[in-house]
């Protein structure tokens, strides 16, 4: 019999706060992470917004972290890291603290893993610049002169290792000593739930006992904005930042990109239970699916996003009825909106009206890679406080969307089982079914 796969910690660094709970208390008081994006010069832009984190992070955390005896020197791993990998890394610590995994030496690492969303980090203008001056295109044939790149000493010889999407799941499985399955997933904005997915089908296939699962992502920088910009998928007409992303609201007009990283803890529930771990939530199933249609555009009848519902329903054994809550994927977009709310209706036929649905990138704006996972731990949260987070900004109902929004206040609502959507860029799509832990 597979195993049940279980929650036992979590962790989240969001534009709305630096921890799980402080982002939920956020997103639960309607507050929005939104603002100027301040990182890089958007003069010029028509979208000069985003959900940008004001800080720099650090790996400080980990000298409070790592055993006294551990191998991992911080100081060499800095020059890998990258801005959303710190984020990762900052989000793990609360996740297996709070798992209480920290200096637990009865866990062998060869059954402990990670699997991660993440696309890796988008080459700077000041790199790209700084390599071109080294390409001799005047001569016949062109050139590059790699001698004098090699002793210029002005790029970073691993820059092209923070490029690759593997280096998080690289990195995380040499810092925190797991040694089993490690797999990177590069599926735009369904990476996270699919990592979590994929995570829990491992867990139940006896493959591991723990997986640190979630996503990351960081593109708020010229290079990771400017190709939203130019296909007109991010909103341009706002009246304040924190008004823009408006998920099922008539008035809405494109995404908003933010940057953090979520990650949860899955552990098999009877390895959790022989160890005393906190059980927070059970991951009940999951299901992903793809469009197979076209790269910009969802399938105009959800057919990708109804498949991945179906399939995540079938696989936690559960019947539309048994859902209490859908985490939308919500990404304040006209097409997928709209496209969602057909699926939703297809999935829950006449209780599709009255199952309250909600956004939560109205508040955190849209992290790609780290979507689906900060939804996943909201969601855990949300079913543990009994509060449901509120789709705010919803203040013209569009006859096209015409579901059940939670409008822009959290509702005390008790709730046992939550369906959380992720639909990529690319048509790439997943669904998690995440249940209250019952026993």
């Amino acid at each position: 019999m597979a195993a049940r796969v279980v929650i036992t910690g979590y962790g989240m660094v969001s534009p709305l706060g630096q921890n799980a709970h402080e982002s939920f208390d956020k997103a639960s008081e309607g507050t929005s992470g939104i603002s100027m994006i301040e990182s890089f010069d958007t003069t010029g832009m028509p979208c000069r917004i985003g959900g940008e984190i004001k800080r720099e992070p650090s790996l400080d955390i980990l000298e409070k972290t790592l055993p006294s005896n551990s191998k991992i020197d911080i100081r060499r791993i800095e020059k890998y890291t990258t801005r959303p990998i710190k984020f990762m890394i900052e989000a793990t610590v609360e996740a297996t603290r709070q798992a209480g995994l920290h200096g637990n030496l009865s866990i062998p690492p060869k059954r402990m893993g990670v699997a991660l969303g993440f696309h890796g980090e988008n080459p700077s203008v000041s790199d790209m610049m700084f390599v071109h001056k080294f390409y001799k295109g005047g001569n016949k044939p062109p050139t590059w002169d790699m001698a004098a790149l090699g002793n210029a000493g002005g790029y970073p010889y691993f820059s092209f290792f923070r490029r690759k999407s593997d280096v998080a799941t690289a990195l995380m499985g040499g810092i925190f000593d797991c040694k089993g399955p490690n797999i990177s997933i590069a599926s735009a904005c369904s990476a996270g739930a699919q990592a979590i997915g994929e995570a829990a089908l491992i867990i139940r296939d006896g493959a591991a006992d723990i997986m640190i699962a979630g996503g990351c992502e960081s593109a708020l920088n010229f290079m990771g904005f400017v190709g939203f910009v130019l296909i007109k998928a991010m909103s341009e007409k706002y009246t304040a930042p924190q008004k823009a992303s408006r998920p099922f609201d008539r008035k809405r007009n494109g995404f908003v990109m933010s940057e953090g990283a979520g990650v949860v803890v899955l552990e098999g529930l009877e390895h959790a239970k022989r160890r005393g771990a906190p059980i927070f939530a059970e991951l009940l199933g999951y299901g992903s699916s793809a469009d197979a249609y076209r790269i910009t555009d969802p399938h105009p009848k959800g057919e990708g996003a109804i498949l991945a519902m179906r399939a995540a329903l079938k696989d936690a054994s559960l019947s539309a009825a048994d859902i209490d809550y859908i985490n939308a994927h919500g990404t304040s977009t006209v097409m997928n909106d709209q496209t969602e709310t057909e699926a939703i209706k297809q999935i829950f036929g006449q209780r599709a009206a009255l199952i309250p649905v909600s956004s939560n990138k109205s508040m955190i704006g849209h992290t790609i890679a780290a979507a689906g996972a900060i939804e996943c731990v909201l969601s855990t949260i949300g079913i543990n406080k009994s509060i449901i987070l509120p789709t705010i900004n919803y203040e013209n109902p569009d006859p096209k969307c015409n579901l059940n929004y939670v409008p822009n206040e959290a509702i005390d609502c008790h709730h046992k089982r939550v369906l959380s959507n992720s639909f990529g860029f690319g048509g790439q799509n997943a669904c998690l079914a995440i249940g209250k832990y019952e026993g």
